[in-house]
């Protein structure tokens, strides 16, 4: 289908093609400079079609829902790390796919989680591949690099039948609250010595850790020595958005992402404009509030991708509305009703869950539809 926005129903999610390949290509050459696997986390674009940009169905991921896990395998991949520490409810499903001969890791913290894991896996015949989470920041979960449990845990993975373990994972989420570029390189270089701290404790004890793993867009784009780690695992970098644009993770001009909108009323008098994307349709993620420039709930663009004069922002959401106070420089007389405008998200990945799927827009101009999965 030729490019005709106007032709879409609003509001939906507009995906560029060049910039979502231009980000691809980035990442991937500077895992091979590195030398380093690239398992990109699916969380961001939950779409087999937009993962297998990367090497086809041999493309390790990392997941964040078992759901994402159920939908990627289905789709043919095979190599799945389940990034969220696993809770007893969830061992059978795990189970399922690994009969299926899908190989997904999972991580835990807790005794209590190996102890479940392995009495599952002698009760039902399956075999686990389980990762030890570290802290690395304060942000998430995961053991400390000094805990005394780690190497405890670790000793109890190694001798429990039916578990295989796998290495440490951490996940630099702290480098989020950063506020300069050089904050987010030092926080890169924390996440990766955490990960060695912990190897080395464990090396201490004679046991062998296959795998060190970290990621978060920022630190990964930050990161300049990945030494000692063999994988990494960032997340957003294949749509971008504003939040990372502030950060200095990207430019404005990398973002893939942004919400096709309708102008549905004008308030002339207050120079302010309504579009029919709100709350729900931009999500409520106020991130760059706290960076150095406040975007609302996100910013306006022109449907060819330009931006107007001045920053042209949404102010205001309820559900099915959004609001948006126009500068004084920006004349209302260039939002006629029902001309469409788009919307650089804060979050990609809280924006893009709303939605069933993409319309790619291709550099020849043509729209292509690409669905995501969702849900739990």
């Amino acid at each position: 289908m030729k490019l005709n926005l106007q032709q879409l129903n609003t509001p939906c999610l507009i995906l560029d093609e060049v910039r979502l390949n231009n980000n691809i290509q980035r990442m991937s050459d500077k895992a091979d400079r590195h030398q380093v696997r690239l398992r990109p986390h699916a969380k961001t674009a939950k779409s087999a079609a937009v993962l297998k940009r990367f090497q086809g169905t041999a493309t390790p991921l990392t997941v964040s829902t078992l759901k994402e896990a159920e939908y990627f395998a289905e789709q043919g991949f095979a190599q799945l790390l389940y990034a969220v520490c696993l809770s007893p409810d969830k061992i059978a499903r795990v189970a399922k796919l690994r009969q299926q001969h899908v190989d997904i890791t999972v991580i835990i913290d807790s005794f209590s989680m190996a102890t479940a894991i392995a009495a599952y896996a002698q009760a039902h015949q399956v075999r686990f591949s389980v990762a030890i989470e570290i802290d690395c920041d304060g942000h998430r979960a995961g053991l400390l690099p000094d805990d005394p449990l780690l190497v405890a845990l670790a000793k109890a993975l190694f001798v429990d039948d039916g578990i295989d373990f796998w290495g440490l994972m951490t996940h630099g989420g702290g480098s989020y609250d950063c506020q300069h570029w050089s904050e987010v390189k030092a926080h890169a270089e924390q996440e990766r010595q955490a990960l060695l701290s912990a190897q080395a404790r464990l090396q201490q004890a004679q046991l062998v850790c296959p795998n060190l793993s970290l990621g978060s867009t920022p630190t990964v784009v930050a990161a300049e020595d990945f030494s000692g780690i063999n994988e990494i695992r960032p997340g957003v970098f294949v749509f971008f958005d504003l939040f990372q644009a502030q950060l200095g993770a990207c430019d404005e001009a990398d973002i893939a992402l942004s919400v096709l909108a309708t102008v549905t009323s004008h308030k002339p008098e207050k120079n302010r404009i309504f579009i029919d994307a709100g709350g729900l349709a931009l999500s409520k993620d106020r991130s760059t509030s706290a960076q150095h420039c406040d975007y609302g709930y996100g910013k306006v663009i022109k449907p060819d991708g330009t931006g107007f004069s001045h920053n042209v922002i949404v102010n205001q959401v309820n559900q099915e509305h959004g609001v948006i106070h126009l500068p004084d420089e920006v004349s209302i007389s260039e939002f006629p009703i029902g001309s469409r405008v788009r919307v650089l998200p804060n979050h990609a990945c809280m924006t893009a869950a709303a939605y069933p799927g993409y319309h790619l827009v291709t550099a020849a101009g043509e729209l292509h539809w690409l669905e995501r999965c969702n849900g739990w």
